[in-house]
């Protein structure tokens, strides 16, 4: 894979790449109308498939926030055309390294020491490489480390990444722009703690130490000495990604037994700690060769506000739905309708959010649920599709949720995916300090 020797940091470089990305798409779309012209039922696959190239690639070299949008869009198979969901998936654990120099450099920054310094060994070559960071493997005293390093400059460069990335989700992807403004502050908050590796330390150490006691789970043991702002330091778990299974034939124990420990893992940090590993993508995990899941990065932790909690699980009740008064509070308070929206609009938000909750809770309504069933989510693509076509949402002045709900809606986005694709029968209740509940 080819390697970076460079990274654009200033404003300046980093906008010329961005209005660079901008001419190729022009680029694209004329030679696409020009090849419509001569044969009117050429489709737009080829344009999708030119797009998502020179985006993807012009993110691969200003990696950060930018190329973190593009893995987080990933995730959601409803928002992009297959193209861009393809390319911008391999953000999640497959992007291009950089050269071993500006990791040397990293490291005498923050320790005064090159890594061979440090450690008895350390690949020259990065083993793993995502949006803001890389991960190479080193060895002291005999034990196999993950060292992640944080790409130079990403830490200075999101609000002004963010900015810049604004036109092309506006217009390529018909987002709201009253959604996109409330929720991209939001974004901007997680990316900004995401480049804080002290933060990361702090919270992998407390959140693993709680979590434990979650059967089928493992986590890594964490070095503060071997730390720094942009370096992070863990035990290495052998096995491979997630990624690497998914699509692939399991034994039915194995996935069942994966997906299992994810629900029961996620929703004991929803109900008990409030606090969320709210980046769930299949880099994220590791499978041991026992079928356990190690859990890797808790850079993006979405801390959990109380009123919020209490406010987004009523929609869980399963008589909230034929109630009418109060659905209407529960509905205001998480901004789906407004107090000043017109009958029509108040009607034809209720109805909406009334569908897209009955189907996302419809998991939580029994004890167990199938996540295999391949119509609950063909309904639930459809719906998602036919969201992302309704001109009532991208026309509105308003933002419709709060964006408290924007990583906690991920998650379960995520999770539910995984559980798919794992094909597993989950036991609802979650796993608490005394067992299931």
């Amino acid at each position: 894979m080819k390697e970076f020797d460079r990274i654009p940091v200033t404003k300046v470089q980093r906008a010329s790449k961005f209005i660079a990305t901008g001419a190729r798409i022009g680029t694209n779309y004329l030679k696409h109308y020009g090849k419509k012209l001569v044969d009117p039922t050429v489709s737009r696959n080829e344009l999708h498939e030119d797009n998502a190239k020179d985006i993807y690639n012009s993110l691969s070299e200003l990696k950060g926030s930018a190329l973190k949008v593009a893995q987080m869009l990933s995730m959601d198979k409803n928002m992009l055309p297959k193209a861009y969901q393809q390319r911008f998936t391999m953000a999640q654990y497959s992007a291009p390294p950089l050269s071993y120099p500006l990791v040397v450099k990293t490291f005498k920054k923050y320790f005064g020491k090159s890594p061979e310094q440090l450690f008895e060994t350390f690949t020259h070559k990065a083993v793993n490489a995502a949006s803001m960071g890389q991960v190479h493997q080193a060895t002291k005293k005999g034990k196999k480390l993950a060292v992640k390093i944080q790409y130079p400059g990403i830490g200075d460069s999101v609000r002004s990444d963010l900015a810049m990335v604004k036109p092309i989700a506006l217009s390529m992807f018909n987002l709201n722009p009253a959604d996109y403004n409330e929720f991209i502050q939001e974004v901007e908050a997680r990316l900004i703690e995401e480049t804080d590796y002290q933060l990361e330390l702090k919270r992998s150490m407390e959140l693993t130490q709680k979590s434990r006691h979650i059967p089928n789970i493992i986590f890594p043991n964490y070095y503060p000495e071997f730390s720094s702002p942009r370096v992070l330091t863990m035990d290495w778990i052998d096995g491979k990604p997630l990624g690497e299974y998914i699509g692939k034939k399991l034994p039915k124990e194995a996935g069942q037994k994966m997906g299992q420990a994810m629900w029961d893992f996620y929703h004991f940090q929803m109900h008990e700690l409030r606090a969320v590993h709210a980046d769930p993508h299949p880099g994220n995990f590791i499978v041991t060769d026992d079928y356990q899941l190690g859990i890797i990065d808790f850079g993006c932790v979405k801390e959990i506000p109380n009123d919020f909690y209490y406010t987004y699980y009523r929609l869980l009740d399963r008589n909230l739905l034929n109630n009418r008064e109060e659905l209407e509070e529960v509905f205001t308070k998480l901004k789906f309708i407004y107090v000043d929206d017109t009958k029509q609009e108040r009607d034809f938000f209720i109805a909406l959010f009334t569908k897209l909750v009955e189907l996302l809770s419809r998991p939580f309504q029994t004890d167990s649920f199938d996540f295999s069933d391949t119509e609950y989510f063909t309904t639930l693509y459809s719906f998602g599709e036919e969201l992302s076509n309704m001109k009532e949402l991208r026309e509105s002045k308003k933002a419709r949720g709060v964006k408290d709900a924007l990583y906690i809606n991920r998650t379960y986005f995520g999770l539910y995916n995984m559980l798919h694709d794992l094909k597993t029968h989950v036991r609802v209740g979650y796993v608490n300090g005394q067992g299931r509940s």
